[in-house]
């Protein structure tokens, strides 16, 4: 038995987890080779068991009983390369294999029988069809069937895991182009939101004649698109590059607001070389000043933290909310939305994101992830 699960191990490592409709001629080689110096070896044992390897009618035998089953295994197996029908456990291949086992049984025995026409004196052993059909008998064909069920039953298991291999292998490039494509297409919502808010403020700036500020406005967009358009892919990048797009992002909004909008960074130098999804904090602090500073009537703050406890970075955006009595709502727009979904995409259930109003007024977003460092 040991044997033949090295035997299938091999013709499993021969297929690999390719097409099986895709030239492997290289490989396949290889397993048709064990497939046979098994068979020589079996065959070898069964001469020196019989009588000797150096008398022919005992080598005769045992090439012929296992090389036979060589012959077949190979066979079986590239029928069932280029037929996968021929590996199903459907009835009506199961029937036709059940045929097949029971012909190709009784032209073994015979074949076998005939060897004893090699013996010299053959003719004191009987007649010529008695020598020729004196394998035929129900235990020696009984025999023949089970070994043909299983190597039938071998190649159809190893063909069925190298399908399912290859089923698993394409589910998951196609989950992974699904994945990928989803998360840029997330990205696209973002960037050309914020795009299209700061165009439409400096071209506000020019109307009123703050060409300065238009100026210094250009010139940190420029520096946001250039970083983005780096990232060829969207990915994870250190916190401190997450920092830099995000300080550009609030030397636009200070810009436009002037002294109306008060900034504060609180980083832990520990929590700098943690990775993030890119163009992680920038649509947070986009909407804190969108829905807590823009109707601000008095001086507004956004808050923006960062530290590291142990394997978690601890990440939180928070505004001073605008003042007024309403109830500020759980959530701002596309831009929290897209955060989560972007987060559940890079850690499935290994963070957590909070979204709330704060009692002193104002909003908080607060977000912990596995710290990875870079």
């Amino acid at each position: 038995m040991s044997t033949f699960t090295a035997l299938a191990d091999s013709m499993q490592a021969s297929s690999g987890v390719k097409d099986s409709s895709s030239p492997q001629r290289g490989l396949g080689l290889n397993g048709h080779a064990v497939i046979f110096s098994v068979a020589t070896f079996l065959g070898l044992a069964t001469a020196a068991e019989c009588h000797s390897i150096t008398y022919l009618p005992s080598l005769l035998y045992g090439a012929v009983l296992w090389l036979w089953w060589a012959c077949i295994a190979s066979a079986m197996w590239k029928v069932s390369q280029r037929l996968p029908f021929a590996s199903s456990l459907s009835g009506k291949a199961v029937s036709i294999h059940l045929l097949a086992g029971g012909v190709l049984g009784v032209v073994h025995l015979l074949l076998l029988g005939s060897l004893g026409f090699t013996d010299r004196g053959w003719q004191a052993h009987g007649s010529a069809p008695a020598i020729w059909t004196s394998l035929l008998n129900i235990n020696r064909f009984g025999m023949e069937v089970l070994l043909y069920g299983f190597l039938f039953g071998m190649i159809a298991t190893i063909r069925f895991q190298i399908r399912a291999q290859q089923d698993a292998l394409k589910s998951m490039e196609l989950q992974e182009q699904l994945s990928a494509s989803q998360l840029r297409a997330l990205q696209m919502q973002l960037e050309p939101h914020f795009l299209f808010n700061t165009l439409n403020a400096i071209t506000t700036l020019v109307e009123f004649g703050r060409q300065k500020e238009a100026v210094s406005m250009l010139s940190h967009l420029n520096a946001m698109l250039r970083s983005t358009l780096q990232r060829t892919t969207p990915q994870k990048v250190p916190l401190a590059q997450e920092l830099e797009m995000m300080e550009n992002y609030l030397a636009i909004e200070q810009v436009r607001f002037a002294d109306r909008l008060r900034i504060e960074i609180k980083v832990e130098p520990g929590a700098l070389n943690g990775l993030v999804p890119c163009f992680l904090l920038q649509p947070i602090v986009e909407n804190a000043i969108r829905h807590g500073i823009a109707n601000c009537d008095r001086e507004g703050l956004v808050e923006a933290s960062a530290k590291r406890e142990g394997s978690t970075l601890h990440l939180r955006v928070r505004d001073s909310g605008s003042g007024r009595s309403s109830t500020p709502k759980n959530g701002h727009g596309i831009g929290l939305k897209n955060t989560r979904d972007r987060l559940a995409h890079f850690y499935r259930d290994g963070y957590s994101m909070k979204a709330q109003p704060m009692e002193s007024g104002g909003f908080e977003v607060v977000i912990a992830i596995p710290y990875e460092c870079c």
